[in-house]
């Protein structure tokens, strides 16, 4: 059983979506708890993940929130499973954001992320983002809900408080054209803007190097205040979230490795810089 202080990533992720359709609905927790002959802190707990969800719990919440179909089925699943470690989420369709990403990031108090193919997602600009699911073959009439779901994400970084963020990208991902050289242009001086940032840094692994061992994928470590780690990796129509103390060692050694062989700061901040004016020229 989860504990109120260690919540596992799914039950964080259920009771995240929970409070979203609850807010959608515009009702307070005093108000569900009334029509359900609960207490108010029951639905608190539950949808900060501090207490154990129950499938039946669920399902009533979601008479009140009127949810049916797929959907209800969907959550109603996640409850049954809420107290398992780890968790491998199926997308919808290709490029779809990670409903349980989205939620627990915003949690985040630090977040490094290794990149050997793409602009790191939370820095990623709207055109970028619009460019790489046209190649992905995103149906048109989707890529609008997508590219804002995606920018939404990056909210986080505005914060008071934002989390640190730790960007570890391979050169060939600045010098790779998405859209036109403009669009990427634009894209590596966002890149740049965002690594100005106190709270955030930039190392980009060098084409010099000629191989490393981030190149066989990515994957981004997430760190909380109260939580356990996460760590995060990303595929076409599916996400892995992993949450062992092994599994999460071994990427926090992996980025730490990264971090050694990659550029400095600076070093990588003029790299991206020059990299820009090339595709300006182009």
């Amino acid at each position: 059983m989860a504990t109120s202080k260690q919540p596992t990533v799914i039950g964080r992720g259920l009771g995240g979506e929970l409070r979203v359709l609850r807010e959608g609905r515009k009702m307070s927790c005093k108000e569900v708890a009334d029509l359900l002959g609960w207490q108010a802190s029951k639905i608190s707990r539950m949808e900060t993940g501090k207490q154990g969800i129950r499938p039946a719990d669920v399902a009533s919440l979601l008479v009140i929130y009127r949810v049916i179909g797929r959907d209800r089925d969907r959550l109603v699943k996640l409850a049954e499973r809420s107290d398992d470690i780890g968790y491998w989420e199926n997308q919808a369709a290709l490029s779809a954001e990670s409903k349980t990403l989205m939620r627990i990031e915003r949690e985040a108090t630090s977040i490094t992320t290794s990149q050997p193919l793409l602009i790191p997602g939370l820095v990623q600009t709207g055109d970028y983002i619009r460019a790489l699911m046209r190649v992905c073959n995103v149906s048109d009439v989707d890529i609008d809900s997508r590219v804002a779901a995606r920018l939404a994400r990056q909210v986080i970084l505005t914060k008071d408080e934002p989390p640190t963020l730790h960007m570890i990208v391979d050169e060939l991902v600045l010098r790779r054209v998405l859209g036109s050289p403009k669009v990427m242009a634009r894209q590596l001086r966002r890149l740049l803007e965002v690594a100005e940032q106190a709270t955030t840094s930039l190392q980009v692994l060098p084409a010099s190097l000629r191989g490393h061992s981030g190149l066989d994928g990515s994957f981004t470590l997430l760190d909380f205040e109260r939580n356990k780690p996460v760590v995060y990796l990303d595929h076409k129509i599916s996400g892995l979230f992993l949450e062992e103390p092994e599994q999460v060692e071994f990427f926090r050694t992996e980025a730490d490795t990264l971090s050694g062989l990659a550029l400095s700061p600076a070093k990588s901040a003029e790299l991206v810089a020059t990299i820009a004016r090339e595709h300006d020229r182009e």
